[in-house]
């Protein structure tokens, strides 16, 4: 057959791409590592000084506000636990009341991805998906918080284990921990500021490290947005026609019956695989985002992917670890392991069954809201990573006292709306009939509208192209990638059950079966936020 002129062209242009696409990725990666740097530089005597205040950190809620608030100031899960791992190993603290911490610097470390996802703002449907794959570690993370902090203040379960492992093994010293993907990076980096060292960019311009810091911080938050911009248009313009079609296929569709559930764990593995490689949870885990934005991947496969990325930035903690002096070893591997089994345990509380997959269906709530309001992703982020930790802290070094007082209300207020709504949604002729909807409420407490009209007011810009009436986004044109019926088919029997007939559900109904719909559930737009 012979090749027009046209398709050779098109051909080239395509495979020129290829280059253009790593040398961006190269520098997406550039701009994180500097990204931490500047966050070092800008906060890092803070975060120093609040590690050695030991009467904070003996609290085990304040320990975990303080991990999350530091990891977020540094931008680095790993500085943080390196920090951790010095204090312990120097005596300054005891391995238990540096858990809570570990689990913090856990929830910080996934604010990066999360900004990531905010420069897909453009396109609405693309910035669902993408808000939704960010903050799916966040909720993975949150959850294991809520569950597992008060089972270690208790028993000390994770001290214990990680204890045994120690006292089992005799495990030899190393001299560093490998570094792979910055043997490559650090050449670039290294020009631009390099941290205790005086050979770099800034070596003789005599500015204090505060400036230094927010010079650099800005300049790696703009190279990182003009990377990630780039890096989606080139996507999209490369993952096109059949070749999305493979990619989805390869990505998203699970193995044969009867197998198709160990999709997931196989998933896992690539996301631990990928993240030793990287050494950062952050890198992978934003390299993830702007794939899960245009829809090459489901936001299924994405979770499991997180949760191997969790487990990779822990064994990347355990060479470190290896590598300290004899004197510090045991109490390194001992926090390390610490780290290791919470994500193991919160793997365990939210995978194996698929009903327990619950942080999915928050992402893809927090997906949906921020759809409408894009607003939205904003106040999430300083709620989440700064105005309540730092409330939540401010509540603990009060007192026990104060901290129960305000804070039971607000946890039993808290339930209680959720298990109002959940039976709104599945059982509401067993709620009296008051509750059966949220509308004797006023519309600022049940709606965001309210306060979409006084941002929209105040900005001009910032929630635009809402339907009238039950706030609808408005049709957009954004790039979609066509999906296989077939596949799609296949894709929503995998996520309710991955083809394992024990985990499957009782009411799957087939396909041209009439469904009918139970008198009341339109109630449901009107539940509180």
């Amino acid at each position: 057959m012979e090749l027009s002129p046209n398709r050779v062209r098109e051909f080239f242009i395509n495979c020129s791409k290829i280059p253009l696409l790593l040398l961006l990725l190269f520098f997406f990666v550039c701009s994180l590592d500097t990204l931490s740097s500047a966050f070092q530089l800008a906060g890092g005597k803070v975060a120093g000084d609040i590690f050695k205040d030991n009467a904070v950190l003996s609290n085990p809620v304040a320990g975990l506000v303080v991990g999350i608030l530091v990891t977020v100031l540094v931008q680095s899960s790993s500085t943080s636990t390196s920090i951790i791992v010095s204090l312990v190993s120097s005596g300054l603290l005891e391995v238990r009341s540096a858990v809570p911490i570990i689990m913090g610097t856990n929830i910080g470390t996934s604010v990066t991805n999360t900004i990531v996802a905010m420069m897909q703002a453009g396109e609405r449907n693309d910035f669902k998906r993408a808000f939704a794959g960010a903050t799916i570690h966040d909720c993975f993370n949150w959850l294991s918080v809520l569950v597992l902090l008060p089972m270690e203040v208790a028993t000390g379960l994770m001290t214990h284990l990680a204890h045994i492992v120690v006292t089992s093994f005799n495990i030899q010293t190393g001299e560093d921990a490998p570094e792979l993907l910055k043997v490559i990076t650090e050449p670039v980096t290294k020009l631009i500021i390099q941290v205790l060292i005086s050979r770099h960019l800034f070596a003789d311009a005599h500015l204090s490290d505060l400036t230094v810091g927010l010079i650099l911080l800005a300049g790696s938050l703009a190279l990182l947005c003009t990377c990630l911009v780039l890096l989606v248009k080139l996507l999209n313009s490369l993952l096109q026609g059949q070749v999305a079609k493979v990619i989805q296929k390869v990505i998203n569709t699970d193995l044969p019956y009867p197998f198709g559930w160990l999709a997931g764990y196989l998933a896992m593995f690539v996301g631990a695989g990928m993240t030793f490689v990287v050494q950062s949870s952050s890198v992978f885990t934003s390299a993830l985002t702007p794939l899960i934005g245009i829809g090459v991947i489901s936001l299924e496969r994405a979770y499991p992917l997180t949760l191997g990325s969790n487990i990779g930035t822990t064994t990347t903690a355990l060479l470190a670890a290896l590598a300290s002096p004899g004197d510090k070893l045991a109490a390194a591997i001992q926090i390390a392991l610490c780290h290791f089994f919470f994500n193991i345990l919160g793997i365990l509380l939210w995978y194996p069954i698929p009903v327990t997959r619950v942080p999915i269906c928050m992402a893809r709530a927090l997906g949906e809201r921020t759809a409408k309001y894009r607003w939205f992703a904003v106040l999430y982020l300083l709620i989440c990573f700064l105005l309540l930790p730092s409330l939540v802290l401010g509540l603990s070094l009060a007192g026990w006292r104060v901290m129960v007082g305000v804070g039971a209300p607000f946890v039993g207020v808290t339930v209680f709306i959720a298990l109002v709504n959940l039976m709104q949604a599945h059982s509401p002729g067993h709620l009296p009939a008051r509750l059966q909807s949220w509308d004797f409420l006023p519309r600022w407490m049940r709606s965001l509208k309210p306060l979409d009209r006084v941002i929209t007011k105040a900005t001009g810009c910032c929630s635009t192209g809402h339907a009238t009436g039950d706030d609808q986004a408005a049709p957009i044109n954004a790039v979609t990638i066509p999906v296989d019926p077939k596949i799609a088919s296949t894709q929503r029997k995998a996520d309710l059950a991955y083809d394992n007939h024990v985990l499957e559900y009782l009411d799957e109904t087939k396909p041209g079966v009439p469904v009918f719909k139970l008198k009341g559930l339109e109630r449901c737009n009107s539940t509180p936020l």
